[in-house]
């Protein structure tokens, strides 16, 4: 279990997260949405250790992490896959995949890893991490070296930037079927991955503004939009 305790986070005077007390179960698809500057790549590297809190604790599984580093977090178990994916120069699909595995992989392993997000084997797994990909190809590659990970949480920053309506509908599939191993929390605006999750919290100006299923925080984001303008649903 992950758990946030009176997070805050401040930059140049500036409160970019306040007050935020989660709790989130594994095994379980929880999505963190919310407008533009709301604090949710921020709230989630947080809990990568990417960036420490101004105050507040970070739990996982009853430890205390707050001030663990990316590398110590990663060896618990806590995965993330970045909203820009970093580009590698002279690093293979399959070394990505290696390091993630902790293997010298067969190929056969990697294919499978890589069918899963969409991608072609013999196209990919001798390709280097540069510009020759493109920024929706190196997403794909990215959340399969996230997947192949033994994690106990995955962290997805927008998933869905850059990727095709079909490669998305089978990191859709994807993600439903890895939630029964790992617990995942992501990061999105995406309404198909609205429906799949067991949870959905809203983030506004840095703090939660709710906490509900995919039918009630369609109707929160309506009232919100059209505060003055009348709301038709029931």
């Amino acid at each position: 279990m992950l758990e946030l305790i009176n997070i805050n986070y401040e930059i140049d005077g500036k409160k970019i997260l306040s007050n935020i007390n989660l709790k989130i179960d594994t095994k379980k698809i929880v999505i963190i949405t919310g407008p533009n500057g709301s604090g949710k790549s921020t709230l989630s590297k947080i809990i990568m250790g990417i960036i420490l809190p101004t105050s507040g604790k970070v739990l996982f599984n009853g430890v205390d992490i707050t001030n663990y580093s990316i590398d110590k977090r990663s060896k618990l178990g806590i995965s993330y896959a970045f909203q820009t994916p970093i580009r590698f120069k002279g690093m293979t699909v399959k070394d990505i995949i290696d390091i993630s595995l902790g293997e010298n992989s067969s190929i056969n392993k990697i294919s499978d890893i890589l069918n899963e997000v969409g991608l072609n084997y013999k196209e990919y797994i001798n390709r280097e991490l540069n510009d020759r990909l493109s920024g929706g190809e190196l997403k794909r590659i990215e959340i399969a070296s996230v997947i192949a990970k033994k994690s106990n949480l995955i962290i997805l920053d927008e998933p869905e930037a850059g990727i095709d309506l079909w490669s998305f509908n089978n990191l859709i599939n994807l993600f439903i079927k890895k939630k029964n191993d790992s617990g995942l929390l992501i990061i999105s605006h995406q309404q198909k991955l609205f429906k799949i999750a067991d949870e959905i919290i809203l983030l506004d100006s840095g703090k939660i503004k709710a906490r509900e299923s995919y039918i009630d925080i369609k109707n929160i984001i309506c009232c919100n939009k059209c505060v003055n303008k009348g709301c038709n649903h029931e």
